[in-house]
């Protein structure tokens, strides 16, 4: 079993500015939701997991061992797929890989084409091998990621906002990846799209202002908010007067017409009730004061 043990982590850059505030999380095998909107601190957080900044201060301990004291120690467990893979050009797949496993310290030549041909079997793209990377898909190039990712047996993955651009079907098939990728390493999914997590996360965690404001699991957390959330139509120049009297939590526009959602304990007054989902958990933390 990997573990990755956060304990009281800060994180202040030279400027004042702290990107993380007395952060502890502690996350095991299997697909690990990261929730936030952009400038949480989700970025920070994931480059001081990785040792590319030193925190402050606090611990960060992989496998029994401080990365804030020894980054190579994570470094040489760490597969990593960033939002924008940059490839080279006129580079095919498999020279792509085989280029990036000597970086990873794959020394053996065998080792590397058994390890690389395998991989590219495992995300479906064995029939792709001498194509160049640049021409594929979006979905392909993510799926590529993955394996570039997967080099040399990673204990810990990080991918940051995996399925932006892509359409349903790239996203379904590149999901499942994931999770079939998830059940021997950590595997920490980074973004704002709360349908990822919920489909794919057994915990989750939702970060603002590099402050920690809720964890567990998505099921537990959206069984809290049964009959706590409310919903009902209204014209555009009313919500100026609900936002005031009513804790609003979000807002749709659905066939011209605007939804609020409202979080109340008790029933509101021309409101109907409404099952809670992980998009009102997220919702409902964001307003929450750290």
């Amino acid at each position: 079993m990997n573990t990755l043990t956060i304990n009281n982590l800060n994180l202040t850059y030279k400027n004042g500015f702290q990107a993380i505030k007395d952060f502890s999380l502690n996350i095991e095998n299997g697909m690990f939701g990261l929730l936030g909107p952009n400038g949480a601190g989700k970025s920070s957080l994931m480059k001081t997991i990785v040792g590319l900044q030193k925190p402050t201060s606090g611990t960060i301990i992989f496998k029994e061992i401080d990365v804030s004291e020894n980054p190579d120690h994570i470094k040489q467990n760490l597969g990593f797929l960033p939002q924008d893979f940059g490839v080279y050009p006129k580079v095919s797949a498999y020279d792509l890989l085989q280029h990036i496993a000597i970086l990873k310290g794959i020394a053996n030549s065998s080792e590397r084409k058994n390890q690389i041909l395998n991989l590219l079997e495992k995300v479906n793209l064995s029939d792709f091998k001498n194509k160049e990377v640049h021409t594929f898909s979006g979905g392909m190039r993510q799926r590529f990621g993955v394996a570039q990712a997967l080099l040399g047996n990673p204990k810990i993955i990080i991918v940051d906002e995996p399925t932006a651009g892509l359409d349903p079907e790239e996203r379904n098939r590149f999901n499942s990846l994931l999770n079939e990728i998830s059940n021997d390493v950590i595997v920490i999914l980074s973004t704002h799209l709360v349908e990822d997590v919920r489909n794919l996360c057994s915990e989750v965690a939702i970060i603002n202002k590099g402050n920690l404001l809720t964890k567990g699991n998505p099921t537990e957390l959206i069984s809290e908010l049964e009959n706590k959330i409310w919903s009902k139509p209204i014209e555009k120049e009313q919500l100026e007067n609900y936002q005031s009297n009513y804790k609003i939590i979000s807002q749709q526009l659905i066939e011209r017409e605007l939804y609020i959602t409202a979080f109340s304990e008790q029933p509101l007054s021309d409101f109907t009730a409404v099952h809670p989902s992980l998009e009102h958990v997220y919702f409902h933390t964001l307003t929450q004061k750290p």
